[in-house]
């Protein structure tokens, strides 16, 4: 069983003029996506579950369980490491580090981020795991708990490896957690150039260079994998990261990206629905200490819309029926449909808000007779 509740939409969506949506445009690459922070929502993807070679995205990755240390006390940003000889002779791109002058942890980190530093990869997975071997085992453990399906790690500087993959989706996800689970490291990625050892070297992501609303995130190229970037921007409260791999050169890979970013925050809009912890509705209780509990969501909720349509939106709240104590806040007590010209959009989880513990015996058993009746003219 279960009770209906239409909830009315916000006035703030109120007057907002139909405007016309394009197609999402042409991309040239092997695999692309964008999705909207907020709201979680896909806007358009090609192939985001075929794996591909990340390349340098794998820093992605890498600097997530190095900003995860860190938190975790494991690390410190000062603390000076030394880069070891396979750090030192590792090809690729690098920060250029001295083996007989150490650098600091925040250096290194910028030296990955900034510079696409390999031997700086190598230097702060050693310090964390004991090797890199070890360290890609952390990086595989991580990826899964963020439900990161189609990934597999072999290395922490995305180089060559024969079961070294990742997929767009993957990447989208790594993305969304560095900057929800680390806000304090993500303007790193807007840096335009760091200097290291007298040697200053730019970022490689153009979009910094053109784009004052992006600021992030990385890029990454080998022969094989072609020229990839992960992007991000914020323009008018909203958040969205693109991903775009497999493309000809820098310039295009920048170019593509951009296209889907304007695309994204041109022809759409992310209203929030519901502020966290704000009570959406009452459900009765049966068996419990109070007769209600307020339903709600613990954090905010948005969706995308196509610009204009914010006005059509209409929601729609299911709770369960009946609801037994003892009831956990956070715990599913019903469902709201969001629906759009009337067709459904999404379902939304609607959780309790507070605890409901039990009521005592006599409470308990009161309730358990009224429900009895209640099914028999049900």
């Amino acid at each position: 069983m279960s009770r209906r509740l239409l909830v009315s939409v916000s006035l703030l969506f109120a007057g907002l003029a139909q405007a016309f949506t394009p197609p999402p445009p042409d991309i040239a690459g092997r695999a692309w996506l964008l999705i909207d922070v907020q709201s979680g929502q896909t806007l358009t993807a090609k192939d985001e579950n075929t794996r591909i070679e990340p390349a340098s995205l794998t820093k992605l990755m890498t600097a997530y369980v190095t900003f995860k240390a860190i938190k975790e006390g494991k690390l410190k940003l000062d603390t000076q490491l030394t880069v070891s000889e396979k750090g030192w002779k590792t090809e690729g791109s690098r920060m250029f580090l001295d083996p007989k002058v150490p650098a600091t942890v925040d250096d290194l980190i910028k030296g990955m981020i900034v510079q696409s530093g390999n031997d700086a990869c190598v230097t702060l997975a050693e310090a964390i795991a004991g090797s890199e071997e070890v360290f890609a085992q952390v990086m595989n453990k991580e990826a899964k708990r963020l439900g990161m399906t189609g990934s597999n790690f072999e290395n922490s500087t995305g180089l060559p490896g024969a079961n070294h993959y990742m997929t767009v989706r993957d990447l989208e996800i790594i993305a969304q957690a560095i900057i929800k689970d680390f806000p304090e490291f993500y303007p790193i990625y807007a840096i335009k150039e760091f200097k290291y050892n007298n040697i200053s070297q730019p970022n490689r992501n153009l979009l910094l260079y053109r784009d004052p609303n992006v600021d992030g995130m990385k890029t990454g190229h080998t022969e094989a994998a072609g020229y990839n970037l992960v992007a991000s921007t914020h323009r008018d409260g909203r958040r969205l990261v693109s991903v775009v791999v497999g493309t000809a050169g820098p310039e295009i890979r920048a170019t593509e990206s951009g296209k889907l970013l304007n695309w994204g925050t041109q022809f759409f809009d992310t209203p929030k629905l519901y502020s966290a912890k704000q009570a959406i509705s009452k459900a009765q209780v049966w068996k419990g200490a109070e007769n209600e509990v307020a339903v709600g969501f613990l954090e905010d909720r948005y969706i995308t819309v196509p610009k204009g349509d914010a006005s059509k939106i209409k929601l729609e709240l299911v709770t369960q029926e009946p609801l037994i104590a003892p009831l956990k806040a956070g715990q599913q007590v019903g469902t709201v449909t969001v629906s759009l010209d009337g067709k459904p959009l999404t379902e939304l989880k609607a959780v309790a808000l507070n605890d409901v513990p039990e009521a005592g015996f006599f409470g308990r058993a009161w309730d358990a007779i009224k429900l009895w009746f209640k099914s028999l003219f049900s």
